[in-house]
C-alpha cells in the first residue's frame, strides 16, 4: 500500500506545477487560446437560428443546460429530471458527443491533448443541432468513441422533436451563443475530492484507462481547465445544486418549475385569465385521435367527450367555494368545501351542445341555456335565438363552445350575457382548442372573464379556420359532415 501511495503521489506531483490550459501544449506556447466568442458573433449566430423558427409557432422546446465539473453528478441530475418529467417528451444531448475526432498525428500524442478545453468540442455543430431541435426538426447526433478518440464513422443517434431538451456537459455555459439557446441553466456543484474519485472509477471501468494516466490527465488538464473555464461559467447558472444527485429537494423544485413552464403557453403570460389544462400523454393522445381526419365518428365522439369532461372539471375548479364541515361514517369531523350553488351552463348552438352532457354529468340538475348566432363570413354576425335562465344574473355561467376561432361569435354571446346582468368575472368560457386570434379578441374586450381550454393552436388560415385544428367540430360530432 505505501508503494502504491508513493507512485500515485509521484504521478500527481510530476503533472502539477505551472499549468497550461491550451488545447495542445505546443499550440499554447506559440499562441494563446482564443477568448469566448464576441457578443456580436454570439448575437449573429443566435439570430440565424431564430430565423429558422416557423412563424406563429405556439411553443418551442424548453432547453435546460446542465454544467459542472467532471464527474460532478451531471448525468445523475439529468436522469432524475427525466424520470420526473415522465408525462413529457424529453431528450438528453451530451456535449461529449461533439468532441472533435483526433487525427493520426494527434492520436500518437493523445496524452498531450486537452479534452477539457473549449476547442476540443465542435461548438458550431452543437449550435446547429440544438437550433434544429428548437425549430422542430429531428437531428443526427454523432457518437464518440472514447477509447479510440474519434467519432464512430457511419454511426449516429437520431434525436427527435421533444418538449424538453437537456444539454449536458462541462463547458455548455462557456460559449454565449450556446447559453442564449437555454431557458434554464443548472450548475452541479460537488466537492473536488468526490469528483476525482468518481473520475478514476469511471475512466478505468468505462473507458479502459489505467489509474496513473487518469491522475496525470486530471492534474495536467482537467483541474486547470476546471479553474480556467468551468468554475468561471458558474456565474451564468440560474440554479446551483450542491451535492448533485443527492440533493432531492433542489431537483424536485426544478422539476416543479419546469412543469409550470411547460404548461404555460406564451399567451398565458400575456393574459392571466387564460388557463390551459396541463398537458399529459393521455391528453395529447386524445387530441391526436380527434384531429385525425380518418377517425370514425364513434371514436371521435368518444374521445371528444373524454376531453370535454376534463375541460369542464377544470373549469369548475375556478368557481368560488365555501368551507364546509361534515361528519364521516367513522364519527370524525372532516373540513372540506361546498360547491358553488348558483351555476348554469350556456351553449353556443350548435357545436356547444356537444359539451352539455359532460356538464350534466359533473353538475347534477344544472340549468343550461342556449344562444344561436348566425355567421355570414368572419365579420358578419347576427343573434338569431337565445333562451337563458330567468335568474341568470345571479349565477356563475359556464359558456360552452368547443372551438374558439376568431372570437366574434363568442364576443357577441358574452356581450349578451353581460346585458342580461351577468358580471363579466362570473363567466368562464370553456373550449377544447383556441386560436391565438380568438384569445386576443376575447381577452382584450373582456379582461375579467376566464378562458379554460385544453390546447392553444397555431393560428387561423385565410378561411378563418383554426390550424392545425380539427375541422367543423359540430358536423363531425353530430354526424352531419357528409
Amino acid at each position: 500500500m505505501p508503494e502504491e501511495t508513493t507512485a500515485i503521489d509521484y504521478v500527481m506531483e510530476a503533472a502539477s506545477g505551472p499549468h497550461f490550459s491550451g488545447l495542445h501544449l505546443e499550440g499554447l506556447l506559440s499562441s494563446p487560446p482564443s477568448a469566448t466568442s464576441s457578443p456580436s458573433a454570439a448575437a449573429s449566430a443566435t439570430s440565424s437560428f431564430s430565423a429558422t423558427l416557423p412563424d406563429g409557432a405556439a411553443k418551442q422546446p424548453f432547453v435546460i443546460g446542465v454544467s459542472g465539473g467532471t464527474a460532478s453528478g451531471k448525468t445523475t441530475v439529468c436522469d432524475m429530471i427525466i424520470q420526473q418529467l415522465h408525462d413529457h417528451r424529453v431528450v438528453l444531448v451530451n456535449q461529449d458527443s461533439f468532441y472533435r475526432g483526433l487525427t493520426a498525428e494527434e492520436s500518437e500524442r493523445v496524452h498531450e491533448y486537452n479534452f477539457d478545453h473549449p476547442d476540443a468540442f465542435d461548438t458550431e455543430q452543437l449550435l446547429e443541432c440544438i437550433g434544429k431541435l428548437k425549430s422542430g426538426q429531428s437531428v443526427h447526433v454523432p457518437i464518440y468513441d472514447f477509447k479510440n478518440h474519434r467519432r464512430c464513422s457511419g454511426s449516429f443517434r437520431q434525436v427527435n422533436v421533444s418538449d424538453v431538451i437537456i444539454l449536458e456537459g462541462i463547458l455548455v455555459f462557456h460559449d454565449q451563443r450556446v447559453r442564449n439557446l437555454m431557458n434554464m441553466k443548472i450548475f452541479v456543484d460537488t466537492d473536488a475530492d468526490v469528483r476525482l474519485a468518481r473520475r478514476i472509477r469511471r475512466d478505468t471501468v468505462e473507458r479502459g484507462r489505467d489509474v496513473n494516466s487518469v491522475l496525470e490527465q486530471y492534474a495536467k488538464f482537467v483541474k486547470p481547465a476546471f479553474d480556467d473555464f468551468v468554475m468561471p461559467s458558474k456565474k451564468y447558472a440560474d440554479v446551483i445544486i450542491p451535492r448533485g444527485g443527492d440533493n432531492h429537494v433542489a431537483i424536485d423544485l426544478i422539476v416543479q418549475h419546469i412543469h409550470t413552464k411547460l404548461g404555460q403557453h406564451n399567451l398565458c403570460k400575456i393574459y392571466p385569465n387564460v388557463n390551459v389544462i396541463q398537458s399529459t400523454f393521455q391528453i395529447r393522445g386524445m387530441h391526436t385521435l380527434i384531429r385525425d381526419h380518418e377517425i370514425s365518428k364513434h371514436d371521435f365522439v368518444f374521445y371528444s367527450d373524454r376531453l370535454i369532461r376534463l375541460v369542464v372539471e377544470h373549469g369548475l375548479g375556478h368557481l368560488p367555494f365555501t368551507e364546509k364541515q361534515v361528519v364521516t361514517p367513522t364519527g370524525s369531523l372532516y373540513t372540506g368545501v361546498d360547491f358553488c350553488k348558483k351555476l348554469c351552463g350556456v351553449s353556443i348552438v350548435r357545436s356547444g351542445e356537444s359539451m352539455e352532457n359532460a356538464l350534466r354529468a359533473c353538475c347534477k340538475g344544472i340549468k343550461i341555456g342556449k344562444i344561436l348566432i348566425h355567421r355570414d363570413g368572419d365579420n358578419g354576425k347576427q343573434l338569431i335565438y337565445e333562451k337563458l335562465p330567468k335568474d341568470i344574473s345571479e349565477r356563475h355561467v359556464l359558456l360552452l363552445d368547443p372551438v374558439l376561432a376568431t372570437g366574434n361569435s363568442a364576443g357577441q354571446a358574452i356581450e349578451l350575457l353581460i346585458q342580461k346582468g351577468v358580471p363579466e368575472s362570473h363567466i368562464i368560457f370553456l373550449n377544447l382548442i383556441s386560436a391565438p386570434e380568438g384569445i386576443h379578441c376575447v381577452c382584450k374586450r373582456f379582461p375579467s372573464l376566464k378562458i379554460v381550454t385544453s390546447e392553444i393552436d397555431v393560428a387561423l388560415n385565410e378561411e378563418f379556420r383554426v390550424i392545425p385544428g380539427m375541422g367543423e367540430f359540430g358536423d363531425r360530432y353530430f354526424g352531419t359532415d357528409d
